[in-house]
């Protein structure tokens, strides 16, 4: 399938919108916990066989990312939404059998592994894309399509809890829910499929610039700069200390304040829970904006440093002030979504447009990564501190000073970060096919 190719007169505006109808898509990832207790009671599991699906997803959007982000940035937008869309949908209709003959290994097949490459393949679908119609505003442009990400939570998780009241929490109202994710979906992301094209010239803005400019690093070679490692580490810590709240969100304040004259009832929790979505989405939009005024470095100075003040106020003084408690993780969890919608065009810039999808390929193994340490040193330390008899707001002091000490990790990591060695570069822009034609015959 080759790229499609813009005709004259095209908007570079309907390209965002494309990449939207994949992101809201594949965003419903962050709404799995709405299934979580049906296929508990339904099918007997426990707690962590109901995450594994969602565990394997995330895992599998990492290495599916890592590993296919070449073949994406060869094949163009086009085929990789079509892989991404038979992907994720073919992960619900598979879900939808096993939840329907009760098979809980069709489920973690179908959703965790099937529809987890959906996730990876889909996700960085759009970047390269998006960068080179945008070579202008190249952090807004990713901001716009990873905010759907983000965001596709907010739609999925009412919906899919609108069904399960409808059609019932058992095995069959599980698979039926399932089946309509997997077909409505499929019918969303055609859209973008459809809609999406690539620039006709490499300057795609009447007097903009070239989305050739700068240094132009093949993925191959990146992976060989110490600029790729730092900034692997750079995501993983930001990612990380995100996640750590995120995952443990609705228990957490619950537990900060369960010793206060005002304790957080069921349902503020659950508003908590949405307000940091609402973060998390607005966050994507407004930093990587912001990062096209002040510059990467800048936006990740902040992501990383004023995020570690924010976890400080928390363990210091979040257990005697809600509006403080909220306010901190909000702005954690902006950070949070800010450095996802960034970092494409942080590598942009270092490595420049010519494979820098395959390159944000690779770099999302450092969220696999994060997805695991996040929840690991939040649960795993409340856990022991609540078998040494401690609650409240102590279950989570350690894991705090642990989520400070990897931001500033990743705030150094970030201050070494230094353009690339021109040794790295492509010969020439204009000998970038041979280059590419060259490295996948010796591939």
């Amino acid at each position: 399938m080759s790229p499609p190719v813009a005709p004259p007169g095209w908007s570079r505006w309907l390209v965002p919108p494309a990449a939207l109808s994949v992101h809201l898509s594949i965003g419903q990832a962050y709404a799995w916990s709405v299934f979580k207790p049906p296929l508990e009671s339904a099918l007997g599991l426990s707690g962590t066989q109901s995450a594994l699906p969602f565990q394997l997803g995330i895992v599998m959007l990492g290495l599916s990312a890592a590993f296919g982000g070449t073949l994406v940035e060869r094949n163009g937008p086009r085929w990789a939404m079509t892989v991404a869309l038979l992907c994720f949908s073919s992960g619900f209709l598979l879900s939808a059998l096993g939840a329907s003959l009760e098979q809980y290994w069709l489920i973690v097949l179908g959703y965790g592994f099937v529809g987890g490459i959906g996730l990876g393949i889909g996700y960085i679908s759009p970047v390269s894309t998006l960068i080179k119609w945008f070579p202008d505003r190249p952090g807004m442009a990713t901001g716009i399509a990873i905010m759907g990400f983000g965001g596709g939570a907010l739609i999925a998780s009412p919906w899919s809890a609108q069904m399960l009241e409808s059609f019932g929490s058992d095995s069959s109202g599980i698979a039926l829910a399932f089946l309509v994710h997997g077909l409505s979906y499929a019918v969303f992301m055609l859209l973008g499929v459809l809609l999406v094209r690539v620039p006709r010239t490499e300057k795609p803005v009447e007097s903009g610039p070239s989305v050739l400019a700068g240094p132009q690093i093949s993925a191959r070679q990146a992976i060989r700069t110490p600029q790729f490692w730092l900034l692997w580490l750079v995501l993983c810590m930001n990612v990380t200390a995100g996640i750590g709240i995120l995952e443990k969100a609705a228990p957490m304040i619950t537990d900060f304040f369960a010793d206060t004259s005002t304790p957080v009832s069921v349902t503020a929790a659950a508003g908590f829970v949405a307000l940091l979505s609402a973060a998390n989405m607005a966050g994507r939009i407004g930093w990587s904006s912001t990062s096209d005024l002040i510059g990467r470095k800048n936006i990740y100075r902040v992501y990383l440093g004023v995020g570690a003040v924010m976890y400080a106020l928390i363990a210091l003084f979040g257990d005697s002030s809600k509006p403080l408690f909220v306010l901190c993780a909000l702005v954690i969890l902006s950070f949070y979504g800010g450095g996802f919608a960034t970092v494409p065009a942080y590598l942009k810039d270092l490595f420049g447009t010519y494979q820098v999808g395959a390159i944000h390929g690779r770099l999302l193994t450092a969220w696999s990564t994060a997805g695991v340490l996040g929840p690991l040193i939040v649960n795993w330390i409340a856990d022991r501190q609540e078998e040494a008899g401690r609650h409240g707001a102590s279950l989570y002091g350690l894991s705090f000073v642990i989520m400070i000490g990897l931001l500033v990790v990743g705030f150094v990591a970030n201050e070494l970060v230094r353009p690339v060695d021109p040794r790295h570069h492509v010969p020439a822009p204009k000998e970038a096919a041979h280059v590419e034609r060259q490295q996948s015959e010796s591939a």
